[in-house]
């Protein structure tokens, strides 16, 4: 059997294969291996498909109406980039031609159950379909050494972290999205081992430490914080730095209205979902790790019914641009922002991390955007030569690149796939990784005694 010809095509089927469509798949095989009755295994997983699908259409509506208006913003400025931002979908489609992607779905099955025998975790993880992650990963370390098992060794510390920090996050997740017994292992999270610590500092500002989530914007400006009211007032605000026409203007801050008002809707089927799922999986482990409330790890868009993540990553548009102009003309900067320019990447981390705080926010977001902006440019040799090796049509011109501004957890990303590359004389990687796990350490050992409980106020 052609080994090459086998993973090759098992990585074009689940390529092709969307994430709403894969990970409600794994749940109704959960949902009935728990057993749980078949007719709501399947409409759980139904409605979870339901909820995915929403919240893709509308994550792609904000990515298709706010990338242009970044362009347009760059193109006024005069500003020409060569690398092309494909954004996360298309470092997931190259990722999955990587030869040995496939492996990486029994290596990550296998960590995650010693962890859970050996009472290592709490976290079932059931989002496969972001395995992508450590693929990535893996070619970045593959592009560095050569080395095939050392990629592997890596991704096997990569899988353990994001299992440690999704532990970690599992009760502030319920206490913020109400819904029970899940989690999120997706690897943007790493991002709160350098947030994390700022955020300790930013706290001890006053005007920073109080209240400041959507709710309390609402009770403050009444009418112009309300959901489609802000999103129409910044979509207008949007249009009219792009240079739009009236027209276009007002139709922008319609549909950003439209998107700012339905993420909430959309959040409610999430729950809808999955709290028979978790309730039937923590049911089922209990009586087999007896004393342990597990939790199910997903990916993070049942997180998107929260009005913070989507104010910060419009806010962000506008820091995005000034950085990649700013950053561009010094030289340091070759990636065009667009279909990574919502970057929920930043703003996810940032959320747990600050409980919703939208100024604290915001300052970790623009702390944020040049490491992603750096971390982008550097992963384009890597990510492009793989794609032509593997003959994808990405439709570049001579001379371009591909890449992804709005790359998850960039810092964290960045030190593990290569900080080997000290051998050939560049510490800086390793510097990044370092400075990145002293950060992961201090927040995983600060929130367990309760460093980042609600304030006083909120509770």
């Amino acid at each position: 059997m052609d080994f090459a010809a086998v993973t090759a095509g098992m990585s074009a089927f689940l390529n092709a294969m969307p994430s709403y469509v894969f990970v409600p798949a794994i749940m109704i095989v959960m949902g009935l291996v728990v057993k749980m009755k078949p007719s709501e295994a399947i409409s759980a997983g139904i409605m979870l498909g339901v909820a995915f699908t929403g919240m893709s259409m509308l994550i792609s509506q904000m990515t298709g109406l706010m990338g242009p208006i970044g362009e347009a913003m760059l193109n006024r400025l005069g500003l020409n980039l060569p690398i092309v931002d494909g954004g996360w979908t298309t470092m997931a489609a190259i990722s999955w031609t990587w030869p040995y992607g496939v492996l990486m779905f029994p290596l990550m099955i296998i960590i995650n159950i010693i962890m859970l025998t050996m009472n290592k975790t709490e976290t079932f993880n059931a989002d496969l379909w972001n395995v992508w992650g450590k693929i990535f990963t893996a070619v970045g370390v593959v592009g560095i050494t050569g080395s095939v098992p050392l990629a592997f060794v890596i991704c096997s510390v990569q899988i353990v972290l994001e299992i440690v920090i999704a532990d970690t996050f599992k009760d502030e997740i319920y206490e913020l999205s109400g819904i029970p017994g899940v989690t999120t292992t997706h690897r943007m999270v790493f991002a709160a081992g350098w947030m994390y610590p700022i955020d300790k500092l930013l706290r001890k500002v006053p005007a920073l430490n109080k209240q400041t989530d959507a709710a309390a914007l609402r009770e403050r400006f009444g009418i112009f914080a309300e959901n489609h009211v802000l999103g129409f007032i910044l979509g207008c605000l949007f249009g009219l730095l792009a240079g739009y026409d009236f027209g276009t203007v007002l139709g922008t801050g319609v549909q950003c209205a439209m998107c700012l008002t339905l993420f909430p809707v959309i959040s409610k089927y999430f729950m809808e979902a999955l709290s028979p799922i978790s309730e039937a999986v923590s049911e089922y482990m209990n009586k087999r790790f007896e004393g342990r409330e597990l939790v199910v790890g997903l990916d993070w868009p049942f997180l998107g019914g929260a009005n913070e993540i989507w104010l910060c990553t419009l806010i962000g548009i506008p820091i995005f641009t000034i950085f990649a102009f700013a950053m561009g003309g010094a030289g340091v900067n070759q990636i065009l922002p667009f279909a990574g320019i919502v970057n929920v990447s930043l703003a996810v981390p940032a959320y747990l991390v600050t409980r919703g705080n939208i100024p604290r926010m915001v300052i970790l977001f623009t702390i944020g955007v040049p490491i992603s902006l750096l971390v982008g440019t550097n992963f384009a040799p890597f990510m492009t030569d793989l794609a032509n090796s593997a003959g994808l049509d990405l439709g570049l011109q001579a001379g371009q690149m591909i890449s992804n501004s709005g790359m998850d957890a960039p810092m964290a990303t960045y030190g593990l796939s290569e900080f080997l590359d000290c051998m050939n004389g560049n510490f800086v990687p390793l510097i990044a990784l370092i400075v990145w796990l002293s950060g992961f350490v201090y927040t995983i050992r600060d929130m367990k005694k309760g460093g980042n409980s609600a304030p006083a106020e909120e509770e």
